[in-house]
């Protein structure tokens, strides 16, 4: 096993074994990066990871796995948040969204979360990231299309819907509730139609792309410089993922 990657939602419908072999694993909870590393991939990719459902992949396993040599790397949502908070110590960030959170421009974890459909749906998105709905108005602006007061309102309101209810039907209408102008929602719904710039799948493909082009110019272990501390948090995590998991009911 050369590469594992952690996606879901956002590479939902792309051929990825076309833009990178490897080995794809849904979204990652907390222990799914540390069990990954116990195999010793040369690399993981970080993309989705879950939010609120179950503990989050934390900062230590990501730690812990780069001190075994192994490369990872974030793009695109969960992905994107911990290469933020991770760079000072190795973890290599790629992509847009990562660059926001990296440099402050984005600071909450709303920005980046959706709410998706299961594996037998492949992890289609039910949601609009709301970095997704900032990228298409951006484009909306440079077009022509939409002007800049009606942009930050957009925004604002799409920035008050709950992370799950964020559409750009239900943005639209809050729109309209807001006092809009009529001609220019309608622009914005044409735009959004043929034009809608979905971020975080060109992240998460920037990521495959950028691990391919490193691994066919050959990937070295790892070399960390930070003492790897042991805490009890650690520990629990880490017994944790190593515990016999129940079986999946089928059905």
């Amino acid at each position: 096993m050369k590469v594992v990657i952690f996606a879901g939602p956002t590479l939902s419908g792309v051929d990825r074994q076309r833009e990178l072999e490897a080995l794809y694993l849904p979204p990652a909870a907390q222990g799914d990066l540390y069990r990954a590393a116990l195999d010793k991939p040369v690399a993981i990719g970080l993309i989705d990871g879950y939010f609120e459902r179950v503990p989050s992949v934390s900062h230590k396993e990501i730690l812990w796995a780069m001190t075994q040599g192994v490369h990872v790397f974030g793009a695109a949502s969960m992905g994107a948040l911990r290469a933020a908070e991770l760079a000072a110590f190795g973890m290599e960030g790629v992509g847009d969204i990562y660059e926001a959170f990296a440099s402050g421009a984005l600071e909450d974890d709303d920005e980046v979360a959706v709410v998706h459909a299961g594996a037998e749906e492949g992890y289609r998105p039910l949601s609009e990231a709301m970095v997704n709905i900032r990228a298409t108005l951006q484009a909306a602006e440079r077009a022509g299309v939409l002007g800049q007061e009606t942009i930050h309102t957009l925004e604002q309101l799409a920035k008050g819907l709950f992370h799950a209810d964020r559409s750009w039907p239900a943005l639209l209408k809050r729109g309209q509730e807001a006092g809009l102008d009529a001609a220019g929602l309608e622009a914005c719904r044409r735009f959004v139609a043929g034009n809608r710039v979905d971020q975080k799948r060109l992240d998460g493909l920037r990521l495959l792309h950028t691990l391919r082009a490193k691994l066919e110019a050959g990937l070295p272990p790892k070399q960390t410089r930070y003492p790897f501390s042991r805490t009890d948090s650690w520990e629990h995590i880490r017994q944790k993922a190593e515990a016999p998991r129940p079986p999946r009911a089928e059905g």
